[in-house]
C-alpha cells in the first residue's frame, strides 16, 4: 500500500515518520488542541504489512470516518481499529462542544470512491429514510460551523436554545425535530444517537453532526435551507 498523509488546519503531517506509531490528541506527534475533554493520545496511525490502520487508544470518544465520497462511513469506537483503504478518508471527532475533522490521504489506494447523482425529488433520502424541509434545516443548523469552515480545523456545535433561535423556532418544536431525526437515523443503524442513561443531548447533536458531515447528508449547499422559513 503507498504513503499516507495527515491534514489538520491546512497542516500536513507524515505519520511514518513515528517509529512506534503517530498519535492524535491534547499531546502526541499531532497535538491538535488543548481541549480538556480530548484524550492525551485519542487516534494512532500504523503500518503493519503494508497496511495503515487507524486506532481509537481513547477511552471515551468514539469517531467518525468516512471516504471522500460519504458513501462508506464507520464508527470508531475505544479500543478498535480500522484499516485507511481509500484515497482520502474524512476522520471527525467531537471533544466537550467542539467538533475536530482531520483529512488522510493515501496514495495506491486499493479502493476507490463510487459517487452516483440521485434525482432531486423535493426531499433528502437515506437508505429508506426520507427527511422534510424542517428536519434538513435542523440538521444544516446544527451543522452550519462545520459547514462555513473551509477544510479542516475545528468548530463550536450550537446549543439547541441557540439553534432554535437561529431559526427561529420555539426550543420545545426544536428538541421535538431533533428526537424525530436521531430516532429516523437510529433505525437505519446509525449508531449513538438513541437517549438513554449516560447520553446527554450534547452527546446525541455533535453524534448527528459527525455524521451528517461525514456522510454528506448535508453539505455546504445546504446552507440556503436557513433562509426558508415553514409553517409545520
Amino acid at each position: 500500500m503507498g504513503d499516507l498523509a495527515l491534514e489538520f488546519c491546512g497542516e500536513w503531517f507524515d505519520p511514518a515518520q513515528a517509529e512506534d506509531g503517530f498519535d492524535v490528541g491534547r499531546e502526541g506527534d499531532l497535538a491538535i488542541d488543548d481541549n480538556p475533554y480530548l484524550h492525551r493520545r485519542f487516534l494512532r496511525l500504523t503500518q503493519e504489512d503494508g497496511i495503515w490502520w487507524l486506532a481509537n487508544v481513547g477511552s471515551l470518544i468514539s469517531a467518525t470516518v468516512c471516504d471522500a465520497g460519504g458513501g462508506v462511513q464507520s464508527w470508531l469506537p475505544p479500543g478498535h481499529r480500522l484499516p485507511i483503504v481509500f484515497p482520502t478518508t474524512s476522520i471527525v471527532f467531537t471533544a466537550g462542544p467542539t467538533t475536530y475533522e482531520l483529512t488522510a490521504q493515501l496514495t495506491d489506494a486499493p479502493y476507490h470512491e463510487v459517487r452516483s447523482e440521485d434525482p432531486d425529488t423535493g426531499a433528502t433520502t437515506i437508505g429508506a429514510i426520507s427527511f422534510t424541509t424542517s428536519q434538513k434545516q435542523l440538521i444544516v443548523v446544527l451543522a452550519e460551523p462545520m459547514l462555513r469552515r473551509e477544510g479542516t480545523g475545528l468548530s463550536e456545535i450550537p446549543s439547541s436554545a441557540d439553534a432554535a433561535r437561529r431559526l427561529g423556532w420555539a426550543t420545545t418544536r426544536f428538541n421535538r425535530k431533533l428526537d424525530n431525526v436521531c430516532e429516523k437515523l437510529d433505525r437505519i443503524g446509525v449508531k449513538g444517537l438513541r437517549g438513554g442513561p449516560g447520553l446527554l443531548a450534547t452527546n446525541r447533536r455533535a453524534r448527528l453532526v459527525e455524521y451528517a458531515v461525514a456522510s454528506r447528508l448535508v453539505t455546504p449547499a445546504d446552507l440556503p435551507l436557513l433562509d426558508l422559513k415553514d409553517d409545520a
